[in-house]
């Protein structure tokens, strides 16, 4: 596919809901910076938007209002967010999504995204025609030999290193 020297920028983002055109708002974001194949830095928050999280992404990330009380602003993490991706190719596992809500909270403080990139998720349907589904897990399970002890699915952070695992090995072949 490409090459490890490339650098690429790993993320994920978890939510007060599903879509950012309905109100829901960005409340983690988790990214993972690799070069030459190895994962150099890291870059995680919380992030109190001033939005309830709804329960059905409560059932999902776990994440609660209580937890995001006293955490930083979006006008606090995303300027130092920009700073760290600069203008690597950006990755995610269903990219789609993650662009979407990072497009609608940086327009909301005055910024453009404008990086590329790929998404891990229409990767692994290409190259992974036949699994049963192209959940994170399930390509990291068909892709990993091993994963990650104490791994903690759909949180942010956890999920980039994961998505970054996949990545590495989708660029080997």
């Amino acid at each position: 596919m490409s090459s490890n020297s490339d650098k690429y920028v790993i993320f994920d983002v978890e939510t007060t809901g599903f879509n950012p055109q309905h109100g829901a708002r960005i409340i983690e974001i988790g990214v993972v910076h690799i070069e030459n194949g190895n994962i150099i830095s890291e870059f995680k928050s919380l992030i109190n938007c001033g939005k309830a999280v709804s329960k059905q992404a409560q059932k999902v990330n776990g994440i609660t209002n209580e937890m995001l009380s006293g955490e930083p602003t979006p006008e606090e993490v995303f300027p130092d967010f920009l700073k760290f991706i600069s203008k690597s190719t950006l990755v995610a596992h269903n990219a789609v999504f993650d662009i979407s809500f990072l497009r609608y909270e940086l327009s909301r403080l005055g910024f453009v995204l404008s990086n590329d990139y790929l998404c891990t998720l229409n990767i692994s349907r290409k190259i992974f025609p036949d699994l049963e589904n192209h959940k994170l897990l399930t390509v990291a399970k068909h892709i990993l030999v091993n994963l990650p002890k104490n791994l903690h699915l759909h949180r942010a952070l956890d999920d980039a290193r994961l998505t970054a695992m996949i990545w590495m090995e989708m660029m080997q072949r």
